[in-house]
């Protein structure tokens, strides 16, 4: 790769004998597909970033000391973090420095703290160095020469398109045409080999891609289906522990926490990460252990075939199975207000579309909801929206978010609460223009311009498929074990059901499609895991 092209890696200290050791060390390991650039001057790093900029380039990574005379490392992180938002931040510390590290994870984003010496670079230094590339590489949009989508912002079809390249992490450049009056541009996909395809469906755009898969056999130990947390952790450890192992997903994995903008409460993480990256890093340690994944596929029926567990998929092929894991998640609940159906994707989107954050800059947000993915959200639009508005209907945001993101949404100047508020109608012709706000206590309503509305009001469970087949609660949700009632019609074990396992002997269920699970992706994760210990506890009594 020229010199030019590489990405820089940015090394800051004013120390000359740390500095020459940092360049050492970075260059030693990373000169292949890096540039090193190493100063000893705060402003001198400021102004090799501009140099960058100019070139519509940035950092890949910035690693800057902490006690420097003319700016303490973490001031220069302040003041470079609009010039490169997404660069990977580290920082040198000494042993007394680190309490100031640690506060400054969410001050300024800050993904990392060494503490020198880092001696010997290859356990201390290299192990940090390499996930955090690896992740700004999942990120990284180098010069451009990639997949292009044409089509008119506002238009549903066009927002499914970027949604799902986006969930994909298939790199995609926007370009908008405007719509001529009451005819709706039809969006076009540009493939890098020149290949236009004009509105494809889901099918067609990863057939062109080279991302479909077929089953690799006709019958497997476990098949999964939802590409979940719960799923994705069944699958990591269902094929790492031997069993042949398949996940289904009926759009892209990570179901709705891969629309997460950020994580911030998920053991491991104290700097955060975002659902996508979460979903990303499950995604490829499952291929690692051998796991197949099928999608964008749907399961639309279950049958039992002696000791087999028959899966018929939405193309009409089926799959055999010596054991089912139900994990199909959660679909969002609709918003009930007058003409939003007509307004899904054209200003109206269910979770945080990462696709639709660039246009949102300078704007006005609606979030609908007061849970911990709502938060997450208006915490996410706050960076680049004029104003956040986030409307509950409950009396306050305690209710049902965690206090951590209480209190970063109380901190933030842009971001506003209005409890006991509803949207019950809308307006506009080809996109949202306008939204009426009800107080639920009093019906009292008035009118407000709004462009962007994101909802976040509760989920109802994939299961209307299992209708006749699992049993399941008044809501829908899968029962499982000590949940059931005893005796169960069919029931042919001389055992009670086990504690995740559905009245279908053999198909367990995890995550929030269970009845009575708790709905937070470390207990969806504990659950998938569990349930593979289960699998295996269900085939050695078979």
């Amino acid at each position: 790769m020229p010199d030019a092209a590489r990405p820089v890696l940015l090394a800051v200290d004013d120390d000359p004998h740390v500095l020459r050791a940092i360049r050492r060390d970075l260059t030693r390991a990373y000169q292949r597909d890096y540039r090193v650039v190493a100063t000893g001057s705060a402003a001198e790093a400021l102004r090799v970033i501009d140099r960058l900029r100019e070139r519509d380039q940035e950092p890949a990574l910035l690693l800057v000391d902490q006690r420097m005379p003319d700016m303490t490392g973490i001031e220069f992180f302040a003041e470079s973090l609009d010039r490169c938002p997404d660069a990977r931040r580290v920082l040198l510390t000494g042993y007394a420095d680190t309490e100031v590290a640690i506060d400054a994870i969410n001050r300024v984003r800050l993904h990392h703290y060494l503490v020198k010496p880092w001696e010997p670079p290859t356990e201390r230094l290299y192990p940090v160095l390499d996930e955090l590339l690896d992740d700004w590489r999942a990120d990284y949009q180098p010069p451009y020469g990639g997949i292009t989508v044409t089509g008119h912002r506002f238009a549903p079809a066009t927002h499914r398109l970027r949604d799902f390249l986006t969930r994909l992490h298939q790199p995609f450049r926007f370009v908008e045409v405007d719509a001529p009056e009451h005819a709706p541009v039809r969006p076009v996909v540009r493939l890098p080999d020149g290949t236009e395809l004009a509105d494809p469906t889901q099918t067609d755009l990863l057939s062109a891609l080279n991302l479909t898969w077929d089953a690799g056999r006709p019958h497997y130990d476990i098949v999964i289906v939802g590409a979940g947390p719960s799923g994705l952790a069944a699958a990591v450890y269902g094929s790492s522990e031997g069993l042949s192992t398949v996940l289904l997903e009926a759009y892209v994995p990570g179901g709705q926490a891969g629309t997460s903008s950020r994580i911030e409460n998920y053991l491991g993480f104290p700097a955060g990460i975002t659902g996508a990256e979460l979903t990303r890093r499950a995604v490829d340690q499952a291929r690692r252990f051998g796991t197949e994944v099928l999608s964008p596929v749907s399961a639309v029926g279950l049958r039992r075939a002696g000791r087999a567990r028959v899966l018929t998929l939405s193309d009409g092929r089926e799959i055999s199975a010596g054991t089912v894991l139900l994990s199909s998640g959660l679909s969002y609940q609709r918003l009930d207000a007058v003409d939003a159906e007509r307004f899904e994707g054209a200003g109206i989107y269910y979770g945080a579309t990462a696709s639709e954050t660039s246009s949102c800059a300078d704007s006005h947000v609606w979030i609908v909801g007061g849970a911990n993915s709502a938060g997450q959200a208006a915490l996410h639009f706050a960076r680049t929206a004029a104003k956040v508005t986030m409307l509950l209907r409950a009396h306050d945001l305690a209710k049902s978010m965690s206090r951590y993101l209480i209190d970063e949404i109380e901190a933030t100047p842009n971001i506003e609460v209005r409890p006991r508020t509803v949207i019950t109608a809308t307006a506009g012709d080809e996109r949202l223009t306008g939204i009426t706000l009800s107080d639920v206590d009093t019906g009292a309503a008035e009118e407000h311009p709004a462009e962007f509305v994101f909802t976040f009001i509760g989920a109802q469970p994939r299961t209307a498929w299992l209708d006749g087949v699992v049993r399941r609660d008044d809501r829908g949700f899968v029962l499982t074990g000590p949940d059931l009632d005893d005796p169960l019609p069919d029931w042919d074990l001389p055992r009670l059901p086990l504690p995740l396992e559905t009245s279908m002997p053999g198909v367990f269920a995890a995550g929030d499609v269970r009845s009575g699970s708790v709905k937070r992706i470390a207990s969806g994760v504990g659950e998938g895991a569990m349930a593979v210990s289960l699998v295996h506890r269900y085939r050695a009594e078979s």
